[in-house]
Parts: structure tokens; C-alpha cells; sequence
């Protein structure tokens, strides 16, 4: 159970060593039957282990795949049915694909669990028992269990527990902070803040720095709490002019991929986003992160601004924008 900081380079920790042992041991010969599985919680995040794990593996005779909802079930079928050494995948998706008779869980050694605090949490912990304890998965002590996460809440360590035999829990720094390259600086200005003047404070900071033209070297993330939230934000500052798009968990797979390749290129460097673009997502160049929404809980928290401030990137622009009906705006 290891627990470091947003961007410290959690996704290389599992792989290059679970990598390594497969270079070195073999491969299954029935390429159906993964030797490992990376269980992540977003479509995005998969996407994203899966192509670390393509460079790590490059030129090797381990193949790395990827299974996740919202893509054509089909294509991913096809490319499982070429050999798979290494699955990433998220809980659903991987079911359906058990339950179809293409995957089978009987030799896998290594089994992560990315943002393993999410995955346990809410409405994933029923697929993730289906998955470890009622699937033909080895049992505990019988393959090597592995949990990422850069924030750790005791209640879901005690559940973790379940899916261990004798682990050691690793922190690197300071369990649930942030990393000290993300100064969070924070004016006390005290204002009233009715519904309506919520988008004209969001303007005053866009205005400041300066985004209304396109540019990949300052890319700006926008955290809201709803899917709806989302689309009316969005629709809002593309009327006032500003290069902006969205992601949340009602977009079609295909809009989640270009909205994220939109914003990566900085043809769109405004982002206004859900929980599905906070945990783990890994992309250059963010320097701001608002929270037009405050997060139901400090671990949110820590994970939304964790997408700036990475690996060893200093970022010092961070907007902290509390902004419900009637409270304390702090800008």
C-alpha cells in the first residue's frame, strides 16, 4: 500500500519493477490469460497507464492492453485475441469481458490498484470483491497485491486490508499533501457572493491571466461538481469568447478523447472538467487549477490541484474559488 504525492511518478513505480519480472520470468502461453492488471478508475486514466506501459515495454516481446467502457467492445476484443501480457483496464468493461469468456484472471501474479482509495470507495468496491475474491484470480499470498494513491483515509486503509497478506504501507512525504512544487496562495477577501455573480468572478480570473488567446504553454483546468454544471459552464465561456471545452461522465468516449486532445495541444487551453479529469491524469503545462465548485472532501481536493506542480514542475499560480450561494469568496 504505497501513498505519494500527486505527480511523484507513482504509474513507472509499479510498472517498470511488474515489467521487469516478466522479462525476466516468461510469459503465459495462453496470451489470453494476463500475467498482470492495473485496475483504474476513469476511461482516461487506463488510457493513460496503458501508453506508460507501451514505452516501458517497447521492443519486447510483452504485450501490454487495454480494456474500458465507452469504446466499440469489438476493436478491444480483436486486440485482446492478438496476446496480452499486461492488462489495464477499469472494473466495468473488465467484467463484461470476463463474463464473455475473453479474459481469464487464473495467472495473474501482479494485480495494482491505481487511485486505490477511489477504487475502494463509492460504487466500485462491489466490482473490485467480484473481481479479487469471487473470479478465478490466485488468492491473497498467492499473487502480489499493489495500491497507488496520493491520499490514503483510514477508513478505506482498514478496507484495503481485505485484499492484503501481510503489506507494508509506504509513504513518500506527507500522507495527503500536495506536492511542494503547488503554492496555494490565498487572498482573505471577504464578499457576498449571490448565485448569479458566480461566472463574472470565474471572468475576473481568466481576464487576469490573460486566456482568451490559445496557447499549450498555459493550460487551465476548471472543476465543477455536475455533469450539467459542466455543459453550462462550458456553453457560457465559449459564448464570452473564450477556447474552451469539457469532460465529464456523459460525453461519448470519442468526445472525452478529443476534448482532452484539444486541451493538451492548447487549442483549447481551458478545461472545465468533472471528478473524472482530478485523479491521476498527467498533463504538461497546467498552470492554473480552479475550483468553481468546492470538492465534497479534502482528498478531492488534494487530487484536482495535484494536476499542476508535476514531476518536479514549479507552478505557483493556483485559484482557490469558493463560490456557493451565499458564503466567503476567497480569491
Amino acid at each position: 500500500m504505497a501513498c505519494a504525492q500527486t505527480g511523484s511518478g507513482k504509474t513507472a513505480a509499479f510498472l517498470v519493477p511488474i515489467l521487469n519480472q516478466m522479462f525476466e520470468h516468461g510469459r503465459s502461453r495462453r496470451k489470453q490469460y494476463p500475467l498482470g492488471l492495473v485496475l483504474a478508475p476513469t476511461r482516461e486514466l487506463a488510457t493513460q497507464i496503458y501508453d506508460e506501459s507501451k514505452k516501458f515495454a517497447y521492443r519486447s516481446r510483452v504485450r501490454p492492453c487495454v480494456v474500458y467502457g465507452g469504446a466499440h467492445i469489438g476493436d478491444q476484443m480483436r486486440d485482446l485475441d492478438r496476446g496480452c501480457h499486461l492488462l489495464v483496464a477499469t472494473p466495468g468493461r473488465l467484467l463484461d469481458m470476463i463474463d464473455r469468456g475473453r479474459i481469464g484472471l487464473d495467472y495473474c501474479r501482479y494485480l495494482v490498484l491505481d487511485e486505490a482509495d477511489r477504487m475502494l470507495d463509492m460504487g466500485f468496491e462491489v466490482q473490485i470483491r467480484r473481481i479479487v475474491e469471487k473470479e478465478t484470480m490466485p488468492k491473497t499470498g498467492d499473487r502480489q497485491t499493489l495500491m497507488f494513491s496520493a491520499t490514503f483515509p483510514s477508513p478505506i486503509q482498514m478496507l484495503a486490508r481485505d485484499f492484503l497478506e501481510n503489506y507494508i504501507f509506504l509513504a513518500v512525504g506527507r500522507v495527503g499533501s500536495t506536492s511542494e512544487n503547488i503554492t496555494q496562495k490565498v487572498k482573505w477577501v471577504v464578499v457576498w457572493v449571490e448565485e448569479h455573480d458566480k461566472r463574472s468572478f470565474l471572468l475576473d480570473l481568466l481576464n487576469v491571466a490573460d486566456l482568451q488567446q490559445p496557447s499549450a504553454e498555459s493550460l487551465t483546468l476548471v472543476f465543477v461538481e455536475t455533469k450539467k454544471g459542466a455543459d453550462s459552464l462550458e456553453e457560457f465561456l465559449h459564448n464570452e469568447g473564450y477556447p474552451v471545452t469539457s469532460i465529464h461522465g456523459d460525453r461519448t468516449q470519442r468526445e472525452r478523447e478529443d476534448a482532452l486532445r484539444q486541451f493538451r495541444s492548447g487549442n483549447t487551453p481551458i478545461l472545465v472538467a468533472t471528478a473524472v479529469a482530478a485523479r491521476g491524469l498527467d498533463i504538461p503545462h497546467v498552470k492554473h487549477v480552479i475550483n468553481f465548485d468546492l470538492p465534497s472532501d479534502i482528498e478531492e481536493y488534494v487530487h484536482r490541484i495535484g494536476r499542476t506542480g508535476r514531476m518536479g514542475t514549479y507552478q505557483e499560480c493556483f485559484f482557490y474559488f469558493r463560490l456557493n450561494r451565499t458564503t466567503y469568496c476567497f480569491v
